[in-house]
């Protein structure tokens, strides 16, 4: 090997152990707390991206940190619909789930999706266990009700999403007996009612509330989007839940980016440290926003995270 060779090679090694002195604080100040991310979008789809998402999970666990993951699955749900002929409706972002469309997003989320990410995890080094909010008791659900106004009488009506729920109670016995095994969570967005019927819950939302229930050091929403931007653009590092309020009504964010915003406030003032979205299309975005100087993404807290 040349001496010019040899040199390259010292100061990638150098690099590294420099990133990783960076990252100790972290790994000493956040070991044995929890971190719930909710993993979805487009990275899903991509096999590159999967493995590296697993990576990331199985080293997170590797250092001493407790992650459990909730995942998505829009896009896979909409192609099973598409192939079995059953039509969707959307309204305000919701899918309008009867029970047919409730029982295909049941076997898309919590068969194919599931133990394909616990598949990825096992080879990745780490042992994960697929489940769902109706396992254990995990997420009880109630059932989502939205109204809208009808622009010709005013009156406000009552719109039915059918099975589309939202969590009104986590118990997260199963969640610490998966990790006190050794285990890594995978959490599929599906939860039983009192009521008896299954409900399909945005997987943001149950992510945010189960988050709070853990008392978690952080919750990391994964998107397709860098963070949230200011109007002119750049990313906005830092927010608390009185900024969160302000930009949505002068109109800085806007759309998707509300609810999610809203489910990382509400986890925060529920309990959970701080919440952090950021884009999960970027290799290792998670690891760069938490482990090092730089960050990766908005991070919303109370202020003392």
């Amino acid at each position: 090997m040349s001496a010019t060779g040899s040199k390259t090679d010292d100061q990638i090694n150098l690099n590294k152990a420099e990133t990783l002195i960076e990252a100790l604080p972290y790994f000493q100040r956040y070991a044995g707390r929890t971190f719930v991310v909710k993993y979805g979008g487009h990275a899903m789809g991509d096999p590159k991206a999967a493995r590296e998402f697993a990576e990331d999970i199985v080293l997170l666990k590797a250092v001493g940190i407790n992650p459990v993951v909730v995942h998505g699955g829009g896009p896979q749900i909409g192609a099973m619909l598409k192939k079995l002929g059953v039509e969707s409706e959307f309204v305000d972002g919701l899918r309008v789930t009867d029970k047919a469309t409730a029982d295909v997003a049941e076997m898309v989320l919590s068969g194919a999706i599931n133990k394909e990410l616990v598949g990825w995890i096992a080879q990745a080094g780490g042992k994960a266990i697929g489940i769902s909010g109706k396992d254990g008791g995990l997420v009880t659900a109630t059932k989502v009700e939205r109204t809208t106004r009808d622009p010709e009488s005013n009156i406000e009506k009552i719109i039915d999403l059918g099975f589309v729920g939202e969590p009104s109670h986590v118990d997260t016995s199963v969640i610490d007996t998966a990790v006190a095994a050794g285990m890594i969570p995978i959490i599929a967005p599906i939860g039983a009612g009192e009521d008896g019927h299954t409900y399909n819950i945005n997987a943001d939302t149950m992510a945010g509330a189960i988050a709070a229930a853990l008392g978690a050091a952080r919750l990391f929403l994964l998107t397709d989007v860098t963070g949230v931007l200011d109007k002119e653009g750049a990313l906005l590092t830092d927010l608390k839940p009185d900024d969160v309020a302000n930009l949505r009504d002068d109109g800085t964010i806007s759309g998707g980016m509300i609810p999610k915003l809203e489910t990382c406030v509400k986890a925060v003032e529920a309990g959970c440290d701080a919440a952090v979205v950021l884009d999960g299309r970027v290799p290792h975005a998670m690891l760069l926003e938490f482990f090092t100087s730089r960050g990766a993404g908005t991070l919303i807290s109370s202020g003392g995270s």
